[in-house]
């Protein structure tokens, strides 16, 4: 999943939806400085990426692509399972995606001072491209996709993974409607027993 679901997925507890957009610019033990539900909600996004990973449906889903897009699969298809997300939010959520995500974006910056380095960079992206209700756009996925791919380490088809997502469209598409709320029930039961 990627910002656009862990927000969503942290419910109305602004310290775990912020914490849930941290996730990936945090590495180890969150800082004991940042505020408790911050932190959690840092731990919701690692037990929400966890259970993704091992899902079923989103295994079979990134076995269905080919070599070598196969082996980064999870990358891509969480930014285009936000697609799916953004797409269908009213299904998932009673606020309209912009005014959901303006909101997240006034509370990361609200909080910019105990925001990662990263994520201050990526907010400013995040601006720019009017994500994470951007995600709702493919040209705004395909340029997601692309930076992603600069960022890796080595060479990668990331990049270049639009035109098979469409082409699996689709299938991801069910995948996603059946997968989501699924996740959104463990992410509430993960929640209540915090």
């Amino acid at each position: 999943m990627n910002v656009l679901a862990h927000a969503l997925l942290a419910g109305n507890d602004g310290g775990l939806r912020l914490g849930g957009v941290m996730g990936d610019f945090v590495r180890g033990t969150p800082d004991v400085a940042l505020p408790a539900r911050v932190r959690d909600g840092i731990y919701l996004h690692r037990a929400i990426d966890g259970y993704t990973d091992t899902h079923p449906l989103v295994r079979t889903a990134r076995e269905a692509m080919p070599p070598p897009f196969r082996r980064y699969a999870g990358i891509f298809l969480d930014v285009w399972f936000d697609h799916c997300l953004a797409r269908d939010f009213a299904r998932y959520c009673p606020t309209p995606l912009q005014a959901f995500s303006d909101e997240l974006r006034a509370e990361m910056h609200a909080a910019a001072p105990i925001l990662p380095d990263g994520l201050k960079r990526f907010l400013s992206y995040m601006d720019t491209n009017d994500l994470p209700a951007g995600y709702a756009d493919i040209e705004r996925v395909a340029a997601a996709l692309a930076g992603l791919s600069r960022r890796l380490s080595r060479a990668n088809p990331v990049g270049e993974s639009v035109p098979l997502l469409l082409e699996h469209d689709t299938m991801l598409r069910e995948t996603f409607a059946a997968f989501f709320p699924q996740l959104q029930a463990f992410a509430e039961e993960w929640v209540e027993r915090r």
